[in-house]
């Protein structure tokens, strides 16, 4: 007999899910919001909560309709593309950028304030990502570890630093907002921290740890994955609020050309002295350390099954941990630049068969899927190419391109096309 969704096991999924979303970008980007929104925080903290958790919660609600397999996810596009496709996501958000991340952030924000600029960062990754490997190598044992023991601790290092905050405002907002359009602002920050794709990574280690603790039925493992999304975003949203908050805080302090790693680290140095240090320090290292480990699962566990399980899964955990302590030495900076156009170009379609998979029950032609994504996808190119190609700067004119979304419309209208064409139709 299934069993059926709990209090526990809904709060243990949903921390665990937080502290996979919350890694170095989601501790960055809203202290920066606050200062440059001032009196209007709470517009753009309201855009970068719609982008970040709002869209990662459609990605949990799909990767859940498919049962934690993101081939099923992208299969309606072609067997080749959907492969393709899904590689690029679980290698963007795994070993080629996040995870060496986590390491080069672990080292930059919560290392070298503590002990110093000479600290070796082959010493600091390399004992990084040998506790992920030790804390990974078991996949079921996953959830458990990040949602029960290391999550509540991220969470408490976090609220101290926002309670005190609160309690003893460092000072008051800015009389006017920095920027113009605070809440579009609000959204390309959010859409920019690509939580969107953690779920569909983390979607295979999530169902596989339900089914171990009893849960067999489809409908009670979407059931519990969505309560847990909620518990996450609610969290997630919270923190945001929070750190944005802290942010205004300090606005009469920086300018817009505020370098956002260092904002939280001098806002938690003034809120808590010495000791700030450390809180930070411990609030980064376990952001970054669940963002890892639950990761490092995932993908360890979609390349396996890519080979049909003739390389082990810790074969693959061991590889991407050598893999990322290697690529983490290049540091946050370098990591980004190497690894933004491929983001920028597999996002795009990714979100649009995320809202398809949600409304799939309306969405029977197979051409909805494929007219919608190529497009997409060829805009998200032309895009990219069009900041060393002048002529084509009329791909950003398009509308809601301000927000980054200059692929919406189009893809509505290929979809609208796709429905037209043929009448092979999906069970």
């Amino acid at each position: 007999m299934t069993k059926k969704g709990n209090f526990k096991d809904i709060i243990t999924f949903g921390f665990a899910l937080f502290a996979m979303f919350f890694g170095a970008g989601n501790l960055i980007f809203p202290p920066y919001l606050g200062i440059i929104s001032g009196p209007s925080w709470f517009v753009a903290f309201a855009g970068f909560t719609i982008a970040d958790a709002g869209l990662a919660l459609l990605a949990i609600i799909a990767i859940a309709l498919c049962e934690g397999d993101i081939m099923k996810l992208f299969e309606k596009i072609g067997k080749g593309p959907a492969i393709l496709l899904s590689f690029a996501d679980i290698m963007c958000v795994g070993p080629l950028l996040v995870i060496p991340r986590t390491g080069a952030t672990t080292y930059e924000m919560g290392i070298t304030p503590i002990l110093g600029q000479n600290t070796p960062i082959l010493l600091v990754v390399a004992v990084f990502f040998a506790l992920t490997f030790v804390l990974t190598v078991r996949p079921s044992k996953v959830i458990d570890i990040v949602g029960q023991v290391l999550t509540p601790f991220l969470i408490i290092a976090l609220l101290v630093i926002i309670v005190k905050g609160v309690i003893s405002p460092l000072g008051q907002p800015v009389a006017e907002p920095m920027i113009a359009n605070i809440f579009q602002r609000g959204i390309t920050d959010g859409y920019q921290t690509m939580d969107c794709f953690v779920p569909l990574a983390v979607g295979a280690v999530l169902i596989l740890t339900l089914r171990e603790k009893g849960y067999t039925e489809p409908k009670d493992q979407v059931s519990l994955l969505i309560k847990a999304g909620i518990v996450a975003c609610i969290g997630l949203g919270v923190i945001y609020g929070g750190l944005t908050y802290l942010g205004s805080t300090v606005s009469t302090m920086y300018g817009v050309d505020a370098q956002k790693s260092q904002v939280i680290v001098n806002i938690t140095q003034m809120l808590l002295g010495n000791s700030g240090k450390t809180v930070l320090s411990v609030a980064v290292s376990l952001a970054c350390l669940t963002t890892s480990i639950g990761l490092t699962s995932a993908s360890a566990e979609y390349l396996s099954s890519l080979t049909k399980n003739k390389v082990s899964y810790p074969v693959f955990v061991a590889i991407i941990c050598v893999f990322s302590a290697g690529a983490a030495t290049i540091g946050v900076a370098g990591l980004v630049m190497i690894a933004n156009p491929i983001l920028a170009i597999v996002y795009p379609p990714t979100i649009v068969l995320i809202v398809l998979t949600i409304a799939r029950s309306k969405v029977k032609n197979p051409n909805v899927y494929r007219f919608a994504a190529y497009l997409t996808l060829i805009i998200s190119i032309l895009t990219l190419v069009s900041t060393k190609v002048p002529a084509l700067d009329f791909i950003n004119k398009l509308p809601l391109a301000n927000l980054g979304f200059n692929w919406v419309i189009p893809a509505i209208i290929a979809g609208l096309m796709g429905s037209l064409v043929g009448r092979k139709k999906l069970a």
